[in-house]
C-alpha cells in the first residue's frame, strides 16, 4: 500500500485533536482504542511494563494489517488518569496512588480476533507477558474542554484551572476522567518544549 493510502486517524478526525492553547469546545466521538490499566508513578517500573506491552501489541497488529494490505498510523499515546475514586480530582493525591489507563487510538476494523493474534505472538516468541492485559475498548467521550499545554507536566494544574474557568463561563461542569493525549516524545523533547493536548468531558 502506498503511503498515501496509509490512514492516518488523527487526520481523519482533525476537529476532534484541535490544539489552541486556550480552551475551547469538542464533540469527541466514540472511537475505539487498545488499552491496558495500572496503577501507580506515571514513569515508574509499572507504568514502563504496561506501556512496552501496550506498543508491542500495537505495532504488531499494525503489521499484520500492513501486510495483508490495511496500512495504518500508529496513533500517539494517550492517557486516562484518577485518584482513589474516578473522576475526582487527583492532583492532590500522591503519584504512587495514581490510576490510569494507557490507551492508543485504533482503526474500527481492528478486532479481538486481531488482538488475540497479536498477544499469542507476542508470548510465543518470550515477549512482556503483560501483553495479555491489553484490551481493546470503545471510549465515548461525547462534549469536551479540550486545550494545548505547552510545557512540563507538572504545570498542567494552571491549563486544568483556565479549562475550568472556561467550562463554567459555558454553564458546564467537569465529569469523567482528565485525558491527555502526547504530541511530544518525553525522551527527546525538552519539558519546557511538550505539548499535551488535555480534554476533560463536560455536560
Amino acid at each position: 500500500m502506498s503511503r498515501t493510502q496509509k490512514l492516518d486517524l488523527y487526520k481523519k478526525h482533525r476537529a476532534e485533536y484541535a490544539t489552541p492553547k486556550l480552551p475551547i469546545l469538542v464533540t469527541v466521538k466514540p472511537a475505539l482504542y487498545l488499552t491496558v490499566t495500572g496503577r501507580g508513578e506515571p514513569g515508574g517500573e509499572v507504568f514502563q511494563s504496561k506501556l512496552g506491552a501496550l506498543y508491542g501489541v500495537a505495532f504488531t497488529i499494525k503489521m499484520a494489517k500492513k501486510f495483508a494490505g490495511r496500512d495504518y498510523v500508529v496513533c500517539k499515546l494517550e492517557g486516562l488518569w484518577w485518584g482513589k475514586r474516578k473522576g475526582r480530582d487527583f492532583s492532590n493525591v500522591p503519584m504512587d496512588q495514581w490510576n490510569w489507563q494507557i490507551i492508543i487510538r485504533t482503526p474500527d476494523f481492528i478486532t479481538s480476533s486481531d488482538l488475540k493474534g497479536a498477544v499469542d505472538q507476542l508470548i510465543a516468541k518470550g515477549k512482556n507477558p503483560g501483553v495479555a492485559k491489553v484490551r481493546l475498548e470503545t471510549i465515548d467521550e461525547g462534549l469536551c474542554v479540550q486545550a494545548l499545554h505547552v510545557g512540563p507536566y507538572s504545570e498542567e494544574p494552571a491549563t486544568i484551572e483556565l479549562m475550568k474557568a472556561f467550562s463554567r463561563a459555558e454553564g458546564l461542569s467537569f465529569h469523567g476522567l482528565h485525558h491527555e493525549i502526547y504530541l511530544s516524545d518525553p525522551r527527546r523533547v525538552h519539558p519546557e518544549r511538550l505539548r499535551t493536548i488535555l480534554r476533560q468531558p463536560v455536560r
